[in-house]
């Protein structure tokens, strides 16, 4: 090599010197991402305590909600109850009803009285019999009940019971009340329509009324009977219907919204529809019976309730 391409030497090391530091600096960020990434792979993190909790499922209790493939049944409650002839209560499902998806828990290696899936419908003694019994169950709470009055009464044809609202609220107390279907009732109301091949049989599921949810009934004890009002007085005789004193409200609203109620109260009108539209001294109650609060008002207080 000739003498003019050579590079002195001390040059050379002062080169050296201020390469080490810049190259070093460029690795740094290079040496910090892999540390991190082995850091994960060497030390998971500690799971969290609901992980822990689902990473075992309990078999020997059923969620109707959880897990997600449950809560995806409720859309199509026939695919595990059934109706039974002449019974309000849906049955029960039978072991293929479950084994569809739990087969691997029904033939799990153990004897009866030790599987788990059997005790959610049969109680622990007895698992062993040929017959084991069926546990007693509580009351479903887990689903509310949907029902539209507008749809029922202005709605199509189909949806129209014949007897209007007399097809679901009957005489009770005396005729001082009307009931309000509820519970296994219920059904008995629902299914003279919804019922295959009745006048609404397409929507004959049990997905057509009970959505997952809470539900709270509507009250009986309306505040008009604490005033000795009585239905069966204020009926045919008085040549009165239902849509006298209550009014259908628009479709899609909230239970307790649907349908207006008469206001109790005579001396004032209040801007909602009142007794005052029949007694007001000319139709009902002349001026001599305006005395008799007691016809009215119950009670020492004479409270309007």
């Amino acid at each position: 090599m000739s003498d003019t391409n050579r590079c002195p030497r001390g040059l050379k090391r002062r080169l050296t010197l201020l390469a080490a530091p810049l190259l070093a600096l460029l690795c740094l960020p290079i040496i910090v991402v892999v540390s991190r990434r082995a850091s994960a792979l060497g030390t998971p993190p500690e799971p969290t305590a609901a992980r822990r909790a689902g990473s075992v499922q309990d078999y020997s209790r059923f969620s109707h909600t959880s897990p997600g493939e449950h809560a995806a049944l409720t859309d199509n409650c026939s695919s595990c109850h059934r109706r039974s002839d002449g019974s309000l209560e849906p049955r029960f499902p039978v072991h293929k009803d479950c084994t569809g998806c739990h087969l691997t828990q029904f033939t799990a290696a153990i004897s009866s009285s030790e599987n788990p899936i059997c005790t959610i419908c049969h109680a622990s003694n007895g698992l062993d019999s040929s017959n084991p019994p069926l546990k007693k169950f509580p009351g479903l709470r887990s689903f509310n009940a949907q029902f539209d009055h507008a749809q029922h009464l202005q709605g199509k044809a189909s949806a129209r019971p014949a007897e209007g609202c007399a097809a679901c609220h009957a005489p009770a107390q005396r005729g001082v009340a009307k009931t309000i279907p509820a519970r296994l009732n219920a059904h008995q109301n629902c299914y003279q329509c919804h019922s295959p091949g009745g006048q609404a049989g397409e929507l004959s599921s049990c997905g057509s009324c009970h959505k997952l949810g809470a539900y709270a009934p509507t009250s009986t004890a309306s505040r008009a009977y604490r005033m000795s009002f009585s239905h069966s007085t204020h009926g045919l005789g008085q040549r009165l219907n239902c849509a006298d004193c209550h009014s259908v409200m628009g479709r899609g609203l909230p239970q307790r919204r649907q349908v207006r109620s008469i206001s109790p109260a005579q001396h004032f009108a209040p801007r909602a529809q009142s007794c005052m539209a029949c007694h007001n001294g000319k139709r009902a109650f002349g001026d001599t019976n305006f005395n008799d609060c007691k016809r009215c008002h119950k009670g020492q207080t004479f409270r309007m309730g």
